[in-house]
């Protein structure tokens, strides 16, 4: 596996980390678990979500089986509306493709982070790598830290 910004970074942090080398195409969390042989509750996706004003969008991060809940986002987030952006607008706003969006590409870019607090039922998670194909088990805490992320109850089954 080649080494790309996300794993030059976790390495410049000594974070302990494992990459993980997928099929090329767009799979979801779910397919993802399958390949990885691992419980799928582990496997976290990141949402792209845009608010009703104007500001970055904000990346939720929630369970593969899990869907994000936008009104317990909004609440958590203090906006009165937010909405889930289309493949399109998500890969047009982080600039990277569906599939592959990771919050750890695209840390210092101005995107809010928001963990579903499931990720606590964890030490580790994998998370998309920032390009499809890859995808990083990394200890939660260590996601938050350099994410900055807030944890919050964003999901529902």
């Amino acid at each position: 596996m080649q080494p790309n910004n996300i794993t030059r970074m976790l390495d410049a942090h000594q974070i302990p980390y494992h990459a993980y080398e997928l099929p090329r195409e767009k799979i979801g969390a779910l397919e993802a678990a399958e390949i990885l042989g691992v419980a799928p509750e582990q496997v976290y996706k990141t949402i792209v979500v845009t608010r009703e004003k104007p500001g970055k969008p904000i990346l939720a991060v929630v369970a593969g089986p899990d869907e994000v809940d936008l009104k317990a986002l909004a609440k958590a987030m203090g906006e009165k509306k937010v909405t889930l952006a289309t493949e399109r607008e998500a890969e047009r706003l982080t600039g990277l493709q569906a599939g592959g969006i990771s919050p750890l590409a695209l840390i210092n870019k101005g995107f809010q982070v928001v963990l579903d607090e499931t990720s606590g039922l964890h030490e580790e998670i994998y998370i998309s790598g920032g390009q499809r194909g890859l995808d990083i088990r990394l200890p939660v805490d260590a996601l938050v830290t350099l994410t900055h992320a807030i944890t919050a109850p964003i999901s529902h089954f």
